[in-house]
């Protein structure tokens, strides 16, 4: 039997050092993502830069799964990256995320929806 492991995946930091429903900037490999943990074991990483407005999305508000930047209110799912609300119109990045135990671990290998 063999076991495939992705190496791609980094350790960002441990759960609980993520509050919940409050979103965190972390640098991964050269790139800005922005952390957002939902649920006791749920976390979310997408790229930190707003696809409208090129500010860090990190300094928004979460509601539930989604994320709004602070300068003119764009909406993104933090499920997907699509923006769930004007003025943005184009996706951002959605990184994979694993836990290991308690350890937050992060492909930007593999990122969906690259705008």
């Amino acid at each position: 039997m063999s076991v495939e492991i992705d190496e791609t995946f980094l350790r960002v930091c441990a759960i609980g050092e993520l509050s919940l429903g409050e979103p965190a900037l972390a640098e991964i490999e050269g790139h800005r993502v922005c952390m957002v943990r939902t649920g006791e074991r749920e976390v979310h990483a997408i790229d930190d830069t707003c696809s409208h407005a090129n500010v860090s999305l990190s300094e928004g508000e979460v509601d539930g799964c989604t994320i709004e930047c602070w300068l003119h209110g764009s909406r993104f799912s933090l499920l997907t990256g699509e923006p769930t609300g004007p003025p943005a119109t184009r996706p951002v990045a959605v990184y994979p995320v694993r836990l290991d135990g308690d350890d937050v671990l992060v492909s930007v290998a593999h990122p969906t929806n690259e705008s």
